[in-house]
């Protein structure tokens, strides 16, 4: 008996040299590994470029940073409207209960 690379399960191999229990175990191990290293090729080509904020704040970007807008600049503003909105209803709320 072997244990799955991927599962963790136990599984008799059917060749001495299989590491995955299963074929949808193999393809998420692969998955996960191209993955991977997309990722890391496309952190090391960043890594030599000065990314700005999109919003032309003048912030610079970390290679880590993937949807281009910096931490001050990445809130969305309809989102804030919103929240501010409900706030001032709870607020109206609690000033004619109480």
């Amino acid at each position: 008996m072997k244990v799955c690379n991927w599962c963790s399960n136990e599984f008799k191999p059917n060749v001495s040299y299989q590491i995955y229990c299963s074929v949808e175990c193999r393809e998420l191990s692969t998955k996960e590994k191209v993955n991977e290293r997309y990722q890391q090729r496309r952190r090391k080509k960043l890594a030599h470029k000065k990314r700005r904020c999109i919003n032309d704040c003048g912030t610079l970007l970390s290679v880590y940073n993937d949807n281009g807008y910096c931490n001050s600049c990445a809130i969305n503003g309809k989102q804030v409207d919103k929240v501010l909105k409900e706030l001032r209803g709870l607020i109206e709320y609690e000033r004619y209960d109480g």
